[in-house]
């Protein structure tokens, strides 16, 4: 199966938090095409972001963007709809959390979404690996999720390379997404170890030119 195409995802915790909308609007003005949206409960990460009310007016301000949520929560299976009702066109939820996985899969599929499941640095590959059949996107985090502005996790790069492995075997096609100190120099070798979404909050909003940078992710 060939490789998916290379797409920037700018992560919206990396903007101005007191102009979120301008910050998004940035993204949706250098062209790309995704904007991924951190969702903290303070609980599950020690930190805190925003709920389903600023995802929906984002959405309203920008209808266009394809919203990528990733659900940093200790219960996503009890917020999951409330962001698909406020626009995510894709949900991602964490394996750590003790839930029904394949459940929430599910219904997130059935309310007519796009669904993820996202590993910690510190949670082996062969914990995805029973749900690859069921999934739109994989997420490695190449950072320990929670802040932004980490420095990328090299170790990380085997883990990419295990689950791409397993898809090509298998002839799956879902998304392969890092996220974590992903820049110009860290997104290539993402890359090269088989990842094609690509989420970037501090080189996204601090490049000189971001609409350049989003066009060279595309050639990664």
């Amino acid at each position: 199966m060939p490789a998916l195409p290379s797409i920037l995802t700018p992560s919206l915790l990396a903007g101005q938090h007191t102009r979120l909308a301008e910050s998004a609007a940035q993204v949706a003005a250098a062209g790309a095409p995704w904007l991924h949206l951190d969702i903290m409960d303070g609980h599950f990460v020690p930190n805190l972001t925003f709920g389903p009310q600023m995802v929906a007016e984002l959405k309203r301000e920008l209808p266009d963007l394809f919203f990528d949520v990733h659900l940093m929560l200790s219960e996503p299976q009890n917020y999951a709809e409330a962001f698909i009702n406020a626009g995510a066109q894709l949900v991602s939820f964490h394996i750590e959390p003790t839930l029904d996985h394949r459940a929430l899969l599910t219904r997130i599929r059935a309310l007519g979404c796009q669904n993820g499941l996202v590993l910690n640095p510190g949670t082996p590959a062969e914990a995805v690996e029973p749900y690859l059949a069921d999934v739109d996107l994989i997420l490695v985090m190449t950072v320990q999720p929670g802040f932004g502005g980490q420095s990328f996790r090299r170790d990380m790069l085997a883990k990419i390379s295990r689950i791409d492995a397993w898809r090509r075997e298998r002839g799956l096609n879902f998304r392969l997404e890092v996220d974590g100190g992903v820049d110009a120099r860290t997104g290539p070798e993402c890359r090269a170890a088989g990842a094609d979404t690509f989420v970037a909050g501090t080189a996204f909003f601090k490049a000189p030119d971001r609409a350049a940078f989003v066009r060279d992710v595309a050639t990664w």
